[in-house]
């Protein structure tokens, strides 16, 4: 095999010399053809723009209303709303100011193509254009940023107002570990320095320390719907990225330091398999793995939507494959699940 690369690479080589030789020939010769466009090339030029506009028009239209379902998922959190607001707002300014300067640029492209006999006009400046086309985007930018700055301001008001459930979320390659501060709600201390993995205590929680003696640890993420959520991030190893789409979440997991996060689910697991978006979706997904299944590409059991929790930091090899549950529900059923979850004492005790 390796012959033979080599074989390959040495014929190409040769090949691209033979062609450099050839060019540097027909370099030498005399040529006759002129290199100025003519009217003809300059009405075909303009002709090809507005087909270039059309096709630009028409593939956006197109993207939108085909696939505009797929830009994000329905938001389940209360700032998702103001977040999503944002983000259409932006949009609807960029493809106005887009449809507007394309459709100018390629009209005056054709109306003031050249002509024999035409001279063409030069402006060297027009200061009450320069001031307009200046001032506009500048108000409208600053209020893109003004806005921007509220709103991420108020989705970074991490505070203990409303009663918050601590959660942790400790990410190491490549899976993610949840942890709740249990009855007091108030998470024991910890520290990757203190991991002993003989006594499963993966996350480095401080042993002496009473208020983690009823911390839950758990591979699957509940939380109440209508309750906030203060999370706490952590990285035992590389850089990794919380993700949670759904939720508009995301947050960087450092090693070394803790990153903190909020919001407040507002729709339960259950509610939104009945959405009917997620409906369509999970129809289609489950018909496409039925016909993998049949050409005997995977597994054909059907899939039920879910929350889900990512990493969105390329953090190694395994990295497509660190993803968690996350089941958002009733007050009264998050409270029977964490009743029924062991604490970190009763772990440290099987030891």
């Amino acid at each position: 095999m390796t012959v033979l690369l080599t074989l390959a690479i040495l014929l190409l080589i040769a090949i691209a010399i033979w062609q450099m030789t050839k060019i540097f020939e027909l370099s030498q010769l005399k040529t006759e053809v002129s290199q100025v466009a003519t009217d003809k090339d300059n009405r075909y030029n303009g002709i090809l723009m507005f087909v270039f506009l059309i096709f630009i028009y028409g593939i956006t239209i197109f993207s939108f209303a085909k696939y505009s379902k797929t830009l994000l998922p329905v938001a389940a959190s209360e700032h998702g709303v103001d977040y999503d607001q944002l983000m259409w707002v932006s949009f609807a300014i960029i493809f106005f100011v887009q449809t507007i300067t394309q459709a100018l640029l390629h009209y005056f492209s054709y109306k003031y193509r050249g002509k024999e006999g035409n001279k063409a006009l030069y402006y060297a400046d027009n200061d009450r254009l320069e001031f307009i086309w200046t001032i506009i985007p500048v108000i409208v930018l600053a209020g893109l940023i003004i806005w921007g700055l509220y709103t991420w301001t108020n989705i970074m008001d991490i505070n203990d107002e409303d009663d918050p459930l601590i959660v942790e979320l400790y990410a190491q390659q490549f899976n993610w570990t949840a942890r709740y501060g249990g009855a007091d709600n108030v998470l024991g201390e910890a520290n990757v320095r203190r991991i002993d993995i003989a006594k499963a205590n993966i996350l480095g929680i401080d042993e002496n320390d009473p208020n983690a003696s009823d911390d839950v640890i758990v591979k699957e993420l509940h939380l109440p719907v209508g309750r906030k959520i203060n999370f706490k991030f952590r990285s035992q190893d590389v850089l990794h990225s919380a993700y949670m789409p759904h939720f508009r979440a995301q947050m960087n997991c450092v090693p070394g330091m803790t990153t903190e996060f909020s919001f407040t689910p507002t729709i339960t697991t259950a509610d939104m398999r009945q959405d009917p978006d997620v409906i369509d979706k999970v129809k289609r997904t489950n018909a496409i793995r039925a016909e993998r299944a049949a050409a005997g590409e995977e597994n054909s059991d059907p899939w039920e939507f879910d929350y889900i929790l990512l990493c969105n930091k390329i953090c190694g090899k395994s990295h497509y494959n660190m993803q968690m549950k996350i089941i958002v529900e009733t007050e009264e059923e998050y409270n029977a699940w964490i009743e029924g979850q062991q604490t970190f004492a009763q772990q440290m005790e099987m030891q």
